[in-house]
């Protein structure tokens, strides 16, 4: 595919470390220029002085913990307000490896509000002003947990399933308005998530776990494909098409005027009592 030689601004969540710094890099050498949002001030700083000498990019950094509502809303007025942005990718987010019950609920809480309400509310921020202009795209990196639903902790599976289901919701609704959204499903990749959420990946069998850059590379390959979901480990992508199109199948059967005949109990005759009764 053939990149833009201008294509506008991208915002990247999570950009100090790990894929969201990878994404910087690759978006960068397509021309991208660059806000990039994450806690700490000086691993972003840092890198944004390096991006921009190597690429001649302007990159613009933005100190925002997006669990915090005020830095959040700053970080929605930003979408909102520069014209310039035309591509947002939701990276920032947090995991947990422990069995739901074994976890604090706090920390669960604090988890949504991270995966699911600031991916939420920047998209919100985002998605009219792309509508308005016609142009835009939103890459949500989500994970293999959408669908491998047993897999490590409960709450933050759902939290990626929902990734995943607004993603495809918002495909559907923003397609034909000139918006396009992908939804990222990487398996366990080299970074430092692993280690945060209490399981280091070298832990892990070496032959489950990506390079985090090869992951990058195959996500952004699948955007260029125009894909709507992109699982970088998955060999057959015709695997992903008929697990979807079950999917959509089974949705057009799932609300109906009656009960399924397997759910509907028959009237039954009560069964006469013996004995002799009030005797």
């Amino acid at each position: 595919m053939t990149h833009d030689t201008h294509p506008g601004t991208a915002m990247v969540t999570g950009a100090s470390s790990g894929i969201g710094a990878i994404y910087a890099d690759r978006l960068a050498a397509r021309g991208y220029d660059l806000i990039l949002v994450a806690r700490t001030f000086e691993r972003l700083d840092g890198m944004a002085r390096t991006l921009a000498a190597a690429t001649g990019r302007r990159v613009d950094t933005l100190v925002a913990d997006l669990n915090d509502p005020a830095a959040l809303a700053t970080v929605e007025a930003m979408l909102r307000d520069r014209q310039d942005i035309t591509l947002l990718v939701n990276n920032a987010g947090v995991g947990a490896v422990a069995p739901l019950l074994q976890s604090d609920v706090d920390a669960m809480d604090a988890m949504l509000d991270l995966n699911v309400k600031a991916l939420t509310r920047l998209t919100y921020a985002a998605a009219p002003g792309f509508v308005a202009r016609g142009r835009g795209a939103i890459i949500n990196i989500a994970s293999a947990v959408a669908i491998s639903i047993e897999v490590l902790n409960g709450v933050y599976g759902a939290s990626k399933a929902y990734v995943l289901a607004l993603t495809q919701s918002l495909q559907h609704e923003l397609a034909d308005k000139g918006v396009r959204v992908q939804a990222v499903l990487p398996g366990a990749t080299a970074t430092d998530f692993w280690t945060v959420a209490g399981l280091p990946h070298s832990n892990l069998p070496a032959g489950m776990v990506m390079d985090a850059q090869e992951m990058v590379d195959a996500a952004l390959a699948g955007f260029d494909a125009g894909e709507v979901v992109t699982i970088p480990a998955l060999e057959e992508g015709g695997d992903w098409d008929a697990y979807d199109a079950m999917r959509r199948n089974l949705s057009g059967r799932v609300s109906t005027s009656q009960a399924a005949s397997r759910y509907r109990v028959a009237d039954v005759v009560p069964t006469p009592t013996t004995g002799n009764q009030g005797q």
